[in-house]
């Protein structure tokens, strides 16, 4: 999507701009720096100065990224050096993390000044934000990703189709696998990248899933709360990298990797949704477990180049971050994968396992408050984790077969670690991510590595 050609129709006219409204630096304001003349552009650099108040930094930093007349951004660039005191030139990265950083002072408007700007790359994006709406993370961190709403389609009711018809996947490629209510599916990741969503219902159980390719997580959540089913889609924005989607019926976004309406009319309902297993795994491993699994079909009803590697092949490639988020951390490298666990019985705690440390571990045993759970990680490096209930584990197969320490045999499921006398440990929900993802949105976490 290109800037140039999304603002080139903007004009000042429509914005309803009085003289006087310039002088007093409204949010409408900075969009003069979008269009007309060069010499009207500088004025208004000049009107930004004058009326200069906390919270005009990022507002001019977040116009700024859209800006291509040279005179205009260099300017709007050394006002921003000099209110600032920073030394940044056009490291665009680097200011968000220096503003993140900072303590906030928002701009009374700043969400007004976020609808205006954004309403001129989609009609849609103008009702995500607005000073009457709710939220609970800074506006200042929901950046736009470079798509229209649901830009990036999602998967809705696709189709699915027998193992044995799959002919297109090979052994080797990835593939996310869910079972649900006795229902098993597998969702290659040459197909989903595309998407980064379906919504189904699997087992009979409304269902959404959502991969956040940026921060390398795929989470499974029941579609239904309180008795309210919500139908999702892809917002368009991000919060600190990750997916931000939104529902249908009220607009409000929801951050993915949470679970929960973070802006707007939801955002304080306290609604979280009931987060279920996915598994990473290899299609012939999966194959092998579950040979009458169902597995999405190549006819989505979009022209994608759906070969293995094909999508975000240069991003999954290297180390490098598209969008950065306020915090470092050098424990792991930025991409590095993890098995990210927060359950419901332990909210306050969260834990990062490195998928290395898994892969040498593959029996491994750990807690988050009372609960205590087992991980177990197959040949293939695929990770499943079943709470213990005091059964203490000393060896698998990494097939099927699990040993505890009085001898009894344990037979892996998807669903449920089933032992002698029809006794089950009950599957837990978790999800591979990217180190720095799973940091971004849960910054006090445990690292095992």
């Amino acid at each position: 999507m290109r800037p140039r050609k999304l603002f080139s129709l903007v004009l000042l006219v429509a914005l309803g701009l009085s003289s006087e409204a310039a002088r007093a630096n409204e949010p409408a304001d900075f969009l003069r720096l979008l269009a007309g003349s060069p010499e009207s552009r500088l004025a208004a650099i000049d009107r930004l100065e004058a009326g200069w108040q906390p919270g005009s930094g990022m507002m001019l930093l977040e116009t700024l990224f859209f800006v291509r007349e040279p005179r205009t951004s260099g300017a709007a660039l050394d006002l921003l050096e000099r209110k600032t005191g920073q030394k940044l030139g056009f490291e665009i990265k680097q200011w968000y993390e220096w503003f993140w950083n900072q303590e906030l002072e928002p701009h009374p408007r700043y969400a007004e000044f976020k609808s205006l700007l954004y309403r001129n790359i989609d009609p849609l994006f103008a009702g995500y934000f607005s000073t009457d709406r709710p939220t609970r993370v800074r506006l200042d961190e929901v950046r736009w990703g470079g798509v229209k709403q649901d830009g990036i389609p999602p998967l809705r009711s696709p189709k699915m189709i027998r193992a044995a018809e799959a002919s297109y996947l090979e052994d080797s490629h990835i593939v996310f696998g869910i079972e649900v209510e006795g229902d098993v599916r597998a969702y290659p990741k040459r197909i989903l990248a595309w998407h980064e969503m379906f919504v189904d219902e699997v087992g009979g159980v409304p269902v959404t899933g959502v991969y956040c390719t940026l921060c390398g997580t795929v989470i499974l959540y029941d579609s239904v709360y309180g008795g309210t089913r919500h139908e999702f889609g892809t917002s368009g924005f991000l919060y600190r990298s990750n997916k931000l989607m939104y529902d249908r019926a009220t607009q409000s976004l929801w951050y993915s990797l949470w679970g929960e309406p973070v802006i707007g009319p939801l955002a304080e309902s306290g609604i979280r949704l009931h987060r279920r297993s996915v598994v990473t795994t290899t299609w012939g491993e999966w194959r092998e477990r579950h040979p009458d699994t169902l597995v999405l079909a190549l006819d989505t009803g979009y022209q994608r180049d759906y070969s293995e590697g094909a999508a975000y092949a240069q991003y999954f490639g290297t180390d490098k971050l598209m969008f950065n988020t306020p915090f470092r951390d050098s424990r792991l490298k930025n991409k590095d994968e993890v098995l990210a666990l927060v359950f419901p019985e332990a909210p306050r705690e969260t834990l990062a396992i490195a998928q290395t440390f898994l892969v040498e571990n593959p029996l491994y045993v750990d807690r988050l408050g009372d609960l205590e759970f087992v991980v177990l990680t197959d040949a293939s490096g695929a990770n499943r984790v079943y709470a213990t209930e005091g059964v203490r584990f000393e060896s698998w197969d990494r097939k099927k077969g699990v040993v505890d320490t009085e001898g009894r045999r344990w037979t892996l499921t998807e669903s449920a670690l089933e032992g002698p006398e029809g006794r089950k440990l009950a599957r837990l929900p978790s999800q591979r991510a990217f180190w720095f993802g799973w940091l971004a949105s849960y910054p006090q976490t445990r690292l095992v590595k």
